[in-house]
């Protein structure tokens, strides 16, 4: 089967593979990588997945899911927030490519998270405009924990962030569009959240509808 036919399980399923792979630092992409590979994808690509997940210099997707030249369609920016350009993204990807998985993935220690609770526990403004929006896109997930006595404890305020963080985000992807929700109503499009944990290398998938 070629990559372009996998359904969204299967897609799903040659992540995990990767990601064990790069757990077990035992990815061997330089087949996927070299000359022969990029001269092959002149005539165009075909990506099994979407990866909207964060900026953050340490969550490289290709490498995460030890995968090579033209597996991944991947769009980032800080915080993984899904704003109307990565909205934009996502569509052109599932209409153009008929790539079937979308995964929302943030990771945890996220820099754009930790400034958010910051930026609420301090009632101080990020230093311009561009930052502040995001900042604004991440604080209704962070904003309901700041009230729970999980502000009283940094660390796992943050662990609970991150995860609500991406659990909104994955509701923003799932419902920000007819186009995106009439391909999930179709089955013709999963969008999952998942988190990678900069301490094991690990991702794990947790805001998943029935397959």
């Amino acid at each position: 089967m070629s990559v372009a036919n996998l359904s969204a399980e299967e897609a799903l399923a040659r992540l995990r593979e990767g990601n064990q792979r790069f757990v077990a630092d035992l990815s061997n992409n330089t087949t996927e990588t070299g000359h022969h590979r990029r001269m092959a994808l002149l005539a165009g690509q075909n990506p099994f997945a979407i990866i909207m997940g964060c900026s953050d210099s340490r969550v490289p997707a290709e490498l995460i899911f030890d995968q090579g030249l033209g597996a991944l369609f991947v769009i980032r920016v800080a915080g993984n927030i899904v704003a109307p350009s990565q909205i934009g993204s996502i569509e052109f990807a599932a209409t153009q490519y008929g790539t079937r998985l979308v995964v929302i993935m943030g990771h945890t220690q996220c820099g754009a998270v930790n400034a958010t609770i910051n930026e609420l526990r301090n009632h101080a403004q990020s230093p311009s405009s561009h930052q502040r929006s995001i900042v604004e896109r991440i604080a209704p997930a962070v904003a309901t924990l700041m009230e729970t006595p999980l502000r009283d404890d940094h660390e796992a305020l943050m662990r609970h962030a991150v995860r609500a963080n991406i659990r909104m985000a994955t509701t923003h992807a799932r419902h920000g569009s007819e186009i995106l929700e009439s391909l999930i109503a179709s089955r013709q499009l999963l969008v999952v959240g998942a988190e990678y944990s900069l301490e094991t290398g690990v991702v794990e998938f947790f805001d998943m509808p029935p397959l």
